[in-house]
């Protein structure tokens, strides 16, 4: 009896361990961030050409963070180990079974991205290479663009006041001012025909006006202080996109404030709403018209 007790005993100890490596032995769909491109994970390298230090994800990351300890870093061994991924990575491997966004902002926004489709191995484009600021697991089809940015372009510019954002100013503020530098080119964020252009000049009395009117959208677009172009002539088309003004000053008091103000009017309008001294608001906030028209509203 003593002997049956024993082998039973060893049976059971003989299934405990195998099943201890059995437990082991997990599939490589349950991979964690361990420095290693398993399967079901998108994966960043250090170095061109899929070599150097890997770090690997299991989904979408919008900020890596730029400091240690609590960046997202490069943990296998090799050349970047332990380098924050932010805009330190050169070539992927998409292992995962979904499409993957490279994205040179944070928060998977920007006109500047690369996709990997499920498998692809590669390096990053020029103006991705260690610029790579967040990534998407099965990103939309298209990507709306900073307002900021696609007023711009060439590195975008910045909000300096939006919609009805006044602060030291009276009255209540109709557009989004946008600031980039003097003489930067300014483009056209909807298309229509212009139906007002006013030149105007540098100085606090010299107002400028761009009115491009869409008539599918019955929506004019305003811009305000900012040199419009010579070339534009009243009932032009103009597309999405289009070089129109050069960032100035004009109807502005200082260089210092130049700006571009960007004014969304319902109907058709050929002026910009008073927004100084006025207490009252002309247009509704346009926060959704803009995200309608494939914009971020910074």
């Amino acid at each position: 009896m003593r002997t049956l007790n024993k082998i039973l005993t060893a049976a059971a100890a003989a299934m405990a361990l195998g099943g201890a490596v059995l437990a082991t032995a997990s599939p490589a769909s349950a991979a964690t961030r361990n420095g290693v491109c398993e399967t079901g994970e998108f994966c960043y390298y250090f170095n061109s050409n899929n070599q150097g230090s890997v770090s690997d994800f299991t989904g979408s990351v919008g900020d890596y963070g730029t400091e240690q300890p609590s960046c997202f870093d490069f943990k296998g061994p090799g050349n970047g180990k332990g380098t924050c991924v932010k805009n330190h990575a050169a070539s992927v491997w998409n292992r995962s079974n979904k499409t993957v966004r490279v994205y040179y902002n944070s928060n998977y926004v920007g006109s500047i991205y690369q996709d990997f489709k499920p498998g692809a191995k590669g390096n990053l484009k020029p103006s991705l290479k260690n610029q790579n600021a967040s990534h998407q697991f099965s990103p939309s089809s298209s990507a709306r663009v900073n307002m900021s940015y696609a007023l711009y372009k060439t590195g975008g510019g910045h909000i300096s006041c939006g919609f009805d954002g006044y602060t030291s100013t009276r009255g209540r503020h109709e557009g989004i001012d946008i600031a980039r530098g003097i003489g930067s080119d300014v483009h056209a964020l909807v298309s229509g025909q212009l139906i007002y252009v006013a030149y105007g000049h540098n100085g606090g009395s010299g107002l400028s006006t761009i009115a491009i009117y869409n008539a599918s959208l019955n929506k004019t677009i305003i811009y305000l202080h900012s040199a419009p172009r010579s070339s534009l002539r009243v009932g032009q088309q103009i597309s999405r996109g289009q070089i129109i003004a050069d960032e100035a000053w004009h109807g502005v008091s200082s260089s210092g404030a130049a700006h571009t103000h960007v004014e969304m009017r319902p109907g058709r309008q050929k002026l910009a709403a008073k927004s100084v001294g006025d207490p009252v608001l002309s247009n509704p906030n346009p926060n959704s018209f803009w995200v309608s028209q494939g914009y971020n509203v910074r």
